[in-house]
């Protein structure tokens, strides 16, 4: 049987591939798999960095797959452990996900994408959020656009489910980097080789530090942080990691991360 997603472990990387012709959309089963194979990557030790992307070269991916909605599909439907997608709600993802936009990235496709920590797209891509126009709220990206980017434009985009350029969507700082589509994956595994080369502890503490104070005032974050109170700050401020960043530092030579 085939598999709508592909998975290729490419050392510290972790390649996932939507592959669910004929434009990638997804629906609950989907949704599912996505969530365990995530949920895999952020488990497994040996695995440092994840690139998301889709087959083909026109869709990344419109989001819900509305023919499972014709077919009876919820909107609530059981999307599985990290919510639509596999990404959006996983909990204790430490791990960078660098996201290879190929193509159209709508409605749910965008609310996946931007739950990813760097995105880079393809030169011919696009960006909408086309809820409105089915009389349904783009819900994550409700939630998590007006905090990306500049208020006005949030709303804009989920009131009139307008297109978006690449050109637009990198001067708003929604993407982070623009390329000739042939160059992508190779960019975008370029970028992964780095990340993997990196200290994983102080990715895994970066981000809980961003998930867990966003919401919270500036000195109440900062006693988070400085009193140890978040479990990767601890788990670093007491690793062999930290030590050996200082001592790679003074001996001017290159660190070897070991996680621990």
């Amino acid at each position: 049987m085939t598999t709508p997603i592909r998975t290729e472990k490419r050392g510290a990387i972790f390649e996932v591939t939507i592959d669910r012709p004929k434009a990638n959309a997804i629906d609950a089963a989907t949704s599912r798999i996505m969530g365990d194979i995530f949920a895999s990557f952020r488990d497994d030790p040996e695995l440092r960095v994840a690139i998301l992307t889709s087959t083909g070269d026109k869709f990344f991916c419109p989001g819900w797959d509305l023919k499972a909605a014709a077919a009876g599909e919820a909107p609530d439907s059981d999307y599985g452990v990290g919510g639509f997608g596999g990404l959006q709600q996983l909990p204790g993802l430490n791990k960078p996900v660098i996201c290879a936009v190929n193509g159209l990235a709508f409605g749910g496709g965008f609310e996946i994408m931007i739950s990813c920590d760097i995105i880079i797209a393809a030169e011919h891509a696009t960006f909408s959020l086309p809820e409105i126009r089915s009389g349904t709220v783009a819900d994550a990206a409700t939630i998590k656009l007006p905090r990306r980017i500049p208020y006005h434009v949030a709303m804009e985009l989920l009131f009139t489910g307008r297109v978006m350029d690449t050109t637009e969507a990198k001067h708003w700082g929604l993407i982070n980097e623009i390329v000739p589509a042939a160059e992508l994956m190779a960019r975008a595994r370029a970028l992964a080789t780095q990340l993997a080369d990196g200290p994983p502890l102080v990715f895994a503490a970066i981000k809980e530090i961003d998930r867990e104070t966003s919401h919270i005032p500036v000195h109440v974050a900062f006693d988070m942080v400085t009193k140890r109170k978040l479990a990767t700050v601890d788990k670093l401020y007491s690793s062999q990691d930290q030590l050996e960043g200082a001592k790679a530092f003074a001996e001017k030579r290159k660190p070897t991360w070991q996680g621990k």
